[in-house]
């Protein structure tokens, strides 16, 4: 076994002194005073947060479904490990930049809450005052862990996996929670300035999005793209089992953000399945209308479309509105994955035009169709005269979009620079799951019988994969 460098053993070394510093941080108990705290919004909200994280492994199926056989546990594992990297990193200091005190509207103090100090022990959120504040934190937390996942759709079958780790730690750090910040914060200055994302149409979907066209843009293509070679999804029923899991989850992260089970609650949960019906019925009639057959990828697809689309949205508008909102968001969405085919952009799994373009769909949908008959905190939309309300989300996304990108694409650069952001040509024809991972996805058995020429033979039992038993029947 080769001795391991100081790039190998810098991770871990952090994370011993990470695990160090915890030992010394003095415990609290949350519930010294239960009378201020709603049981039933806590029963909701740990239900919601549980949803939450059960979208993450639904992501994992969901992209490991739709990549080359040889590179699906190495898709996989990116997206999960999420939930590892950033759990450590929350409690450490990123809630703090996220919901501490504010630094001029920008990031929270970051060492107002380290390691989760005062989240204990402190008064409940404003904005969520039945519950525990270790609870509302919990919940935000999987919100962290899944908007880095989103991003490996775009930079599949080609990123090393240890950059694609300190990828996760620098955007979480300097992507994703300033504009959760801003965004989510009562102090943050898009709080201020009135825009509205009820559950991350910004903080999670166009932040991915934009970075996930900075990551295409670094990586560039994958070989079998420069060479026009058509990749088969490897198992269409993950991306089937995928869908059904993050539209499950897609009720905790949407109704969820009503922080409490209360009308608020119920009505984002049916403009959530609403918009997801919708934009999964309509990227399959799209298609069809174009003359392709009935794909079960692209309702897949659609659906989850629809799903971004009506997150920052379903607090704020009324059911019949998110029919509208899905159905836009899906043609748009199928229109602009067709636009990026026929470029050079190698975004893998269109995360761009499915997350970051349904995010700023959903955001300007909000701008339109918001309504105080809905959400008497929000505000009215362009359809109800407001439009100076419209014109701020259009500065929000705006905002967002300049932020995500820019930054994302130096933190691509940056690490390429001190660390190889893409894996060997080599590897990359092996395939990530066994030259990142030395694992592979299926493997199978199969008898292979041989014989001489005196009609003498012998059989033997091989191990192969599963386009190997293909070709070899």
């Amino acid at each position: 076994m080769p001795k391991p460098t100081f790039k190998e053993i810098a991770p871990f070394t952090v994370l011993i002194l990470i695990a160090a510093g915890s030992v010394f941080v003095p415990s609290a108990v949350d519930f010294t005073d239960s009378s201020k705290y709603n049981f039933a919004d806590i029963a909701w909200m740990l239900v919601a947060t549980a949803l939450v994280f059960l979208m993450t492994p639904g992501l994992a199926f969901f992209y490991g479904g739709m990549v080359h056989r040889k590179n699906v546990i190495s898709t996989m594992i990116k997206s999960v490990v999420a939930a590892g990297v950033v759990t450590v990193l929350w409690i450490f200091v990123e809630y703090g930049l996220c919901f501490g005190k504010s630094i001029g509207g920008f990031i929270g103090n970051p060492t107002s809450n380290l390691f989760f100090e005062g989240v204990n022990s402190g008064a409940p959120w404003g904005l969520a005052p039945t519950i525990p504040l270790t609870l509302f934190a919990i919940f935000q937390l999987m919100f962290a862990i899944i908007t880095p996942g989103l991003v490996v759709g775009a930079v599949a079958e080609r990123i090393r996996f240890t950059s694609y780790i300190l990828f996760i730690v620098l955007f979480s750090l300097l992507v994703y929670a300033p504009i959760a910040h801003w965004t989510w914060n009562p102090e943050g200055f898009l709080f201020k300035m009135g825009a509205l994302d009820f559950a991350g149409g910004t903080v999670v979907h166009i932040s991915a999005g934009c970075a996930a066209f900075a990551g295409a843009l670094v990586l560039k293509q994958r070989q079998v793209r420069k060479e026009h070679k058509e990749i088969p999804p490897a198992n269409i029923p993950y991306v089937l089992m995928g869908t059904g899991l993050l539209w499950f989850g897609w009720f905790g992260f949407n109704a969820g953000s009503a922080l409490g089970a209360n009308s608020l609650a119920v009505s984002a949960f049916a403009t959530t399945n609403t918009a997801a019906a919708a934009a999964g019925l309509t990227w399959l009639l799209f298609d069809v209308a174009k003359g392709r057959k009935p794909s079960v990828v692209g309702f897949c697809v659609g659906a989850v479309v629809g799903l971004v689309a009506i997150t920052p949205a379903a607090g704020f508008v009324a059911i019949p509105q998110s029919i509208f909102i899905g159905f836009i968001a899906a043609v748009i969405s199928n229109i602009a994955v067709q636009m990026r085919a026929k470029t050079r952009l190698d975004d893998t799994l269109d995360v761009f035009p499915c997350h970051g373009l349904g995010g700023m769909v959903g955001m300007l949908m909000t701008g339109i169709f918001a309504t105080k008959t809905v959400n008497s905190a929000g505000a009215d939309g362009l359809l109800y005269g407001n439009a100076d309300f419209f014109f701020t989300q259009v500065k929000a996304l705006a905002i967002v979009v300049v932020y995500s990108f820019s930054v994302s694409f130096a933190i691509f650069k940056f690490i390429n620079f001190i660390l190889p952001l893409r894996v060997s040509a080599e590897d990359e024809m092996l395939g990530l799951d066994a030259s990142q991972h030395n694992e592979k996805y299926f493997q199978g058995s199969l008898v292979v019988q041989t014989t001489n020429g005196n009609g003498n033979g012998h059989s033997e039992e091989v191990l192969v994969d599963a386009e190997e038993i293909l070709v070899i029947k």
